[in-house]
C-alpha cells in the first residue's frame, strides 16, 4: 500500500476473544494495597469488579458493529499505515475537521460526537454547522500499526494528516484534539497555516507558568493542579518515554495490567465530582476503548509515543491560526500562559467534564466546536470538496 486509500472493517478473531476472556477468568491478583484509596494506584476490590463486567457483561460485538457503522479507511503515509475514520455529512456547507485523540485514548473516544458534528440537522442542532469529520488513530494505536519507527513525534504526525487530508481531497479544514491532540492539531496549523482555517482544542497544559506575583487566584489554582501532578501524577509518562519495551511485556501480557494501566488515568483525569470512572464516562466506552488496546496489542507501541517526544521542545513561534479553547475540569490551562504559543480567539470554561471531553461531555465539547467554527466558516473553509 503505497498512496492509495483502502477501505476498512473491523472483524476481530473469535478466538481472539476467546482469548481475552480466558486470560481475565485466570488473572492472577495481587494482594491488596496497605493504602487505603487510590493512592499507590487502583484498588484490587474495584478492579476486580470492573474486571468481572468485562468478562461477562461486556460485548465487543455489539461495539465493534458500532464502529463499523462509520466508514473508516487505512492508507500509508511516511511508511507508517494509518487507520481512520471518515463520516461525511450530508451538508452542502460542511467543513472538514480532522480530530485528534491521545493517550490512552482512541478514536472511541470520539464515537458520541461524529453524529452531532456531521448531522446536526438530526441532533437538534442548525445544518449551517456540519463538519465532514476525519478521525485518524495515531501511530503505534488502535489500527494504525505496526509502528514503523520510533520518532513519531507531533510535528510528524501532523505532517502526515496534512497527507491525509490532501488524499481526502480537502484543501481547507479545521483542527481539533486533546492530549496529544491538543499539540498536533496547533502544529498542523503551523504546517499549513494557509490551509488550516481555525484550530480548537479542549485543556492544554500551562507549562511554564506565569509569574507567581502576577497570578490571579483562578490562575493559581491552576497552577497548583500543574504542580501537584509533576508532583504526583506523571509516574505513567516516566515509564512510557523512557522504557516503554519493559512496559510492553505487562501489557501485551494481561488484560488486567492494561484495564489497570488505563483505568488509573481515566481516575485521575476525568471529573473531579465523579468518584469513580465509570462515574464520568459511559462503561461500556471504556471498556471498549481498553479493549481495543488489547485486541491490536497497542498498549506497548502507544507507550513509544512518550518517548518519541520525550526531549520535544515547544514552538519558539507564535501561532497565527485562530485558536480556539475550551478548559475542561482537570485541565489546567492558563489563557495568558497558552497566548504566547496561539492566537486565541475563542476561550470557554466548563463547570462539568473533564480531560476525556468527548466521552465525558459530548454536548458541551459540539456546542463549543459549532461556535468556534461558526466564526470562521466565512474565512473560506467551506471553499473545499
Amino acid at each position: 500500500m503505497v498512496d492509495p486509500i483502502a477501505d476498512f472493517r473491523i472483524d476481530v478473531p473469535q478466538a481472539a476473544l476467546d482469548d481475552l476472556r480466558e486470560r481475565l477468568r485466570l488473572a492472577r491478583w495481587p494482594a491488596a494495597s496497605p493504602e487505603p484509596g487510590w493512592d499507590s494506584g487502583v484498588p484490587v476490590l474495584y478492579l476486580r469488579r470492573l474486571a468481572d463486567y468485562w468478562l461477562h457483561d461486556y460485548d465487543w460485538r455489539v461495539h465493534e458493529a458500532g464502529l463499523n457503522a462509520f466508514p473508516q479507511g487505512l492508507t500509508e503515509i511516511d511508511g507508517q499505515r494509518v487507520h481512520f475514520l471518515h463520516v461525511r455529512s450530508a451538508e452542502p456547507g460542511a467543513v472538514p475537521l480532522v480530530i485528534t485523540h491521545g493517550w490512552p485514548g482512541s478514536v472511541v473516544e470520539f464515537t458520541r460526537i461524529i453524529g452531532p458534528l456531521t448531522d446536526p440537522r438530526r441532533h437538534g442542532g442548525d445544518p449551517a454547522d456540519a463538519f465532514h469529520v476525519i478521525a485518524p488513530s495515531l501511530p503505534g494505536f488502535g489500527f494504525s500499526t505496526p509502528l514503523s519507527a520510533p520518532d513519531w513525534d507531533h510535528a510528524r504526525i501532523a505532517r502526515a494528516w496534512l497527507t491525509l487530508m490532501d488524499r481526502l481531497g480537502y484543501e481547507r479544514f479545521g483542527a481539533h484534539g486533546g492530549d496529544t491532540g491538543s499539540l498536533v492539531s496547533p502544529a498542523l496549523g503551523r504546517l499549513a497555516p494557509d490551509r488550516v482555517v481555525g484550530v480548537h482544542i479542549n485543556g492544554g497544559l500551562s507549562l511554564p507558568a506565569v509569574d507567581g506575583a502576577e497570578m490571579t487566584e483562578p490562575e493559581r489554582a491552576r497552577f497548583e493542579s500543574v504542580r501537584d501532578l509533576v508532583r504526583h501524577g506523571t509516574g505513567y509518562a516516566d515509564i512510557q518515554s523512557t522504557k516503554p519495551q519493559t512496559l510492553a511485556y505487562a501489557l501485551n501480557d494481561s488484560p488486567v495490567g492494561q484495564l489497570a494501566w488505563i483505568v488509573d488515568r481515566f481516575k485521575d483525569w476525568t471529573d473531579p465530582e465523579a468518584g469513580l470512572p465509570e462515574q464520568a464516562v459511559d462503561v461500556d466506552q471504556l471498556l471498549t476503548n481498553v479493549t481495543l488496546y488489547w485486541l491490536t496489542g497497542t498498549g506497548a507501541s502507544s507507550a513509544h509515543q512518550y518517548r518519541a517526544v520525550r526531549d520535544e521542545v515547544d514552538a519558539a513561534d507564535p501561532s497565527g491560526v485562530p485558536t480556539g479553547v475550551a478548559v475542561f475540569p482537570t485541565d489546567p490551562a492558563i489563557r495568558r500562559v497558552l497566548e504566547r504559543r496561539h492566537r486565541i480567539v475563542h476561550w470557554s470554561e466548563f463547570d462539568r467534564g473533564g480531560h476525556f471531553a468527548a466521552m465525558e461531555a459530548p454536548d458541551l465539547l459540539v456546542q463549543d466546536l459549532r461556535e468556534f467554527f461558526r466564526g470562521l466558516r466565512q474565512a473560506g473553509a467551506g471553499n473545499c470538496v
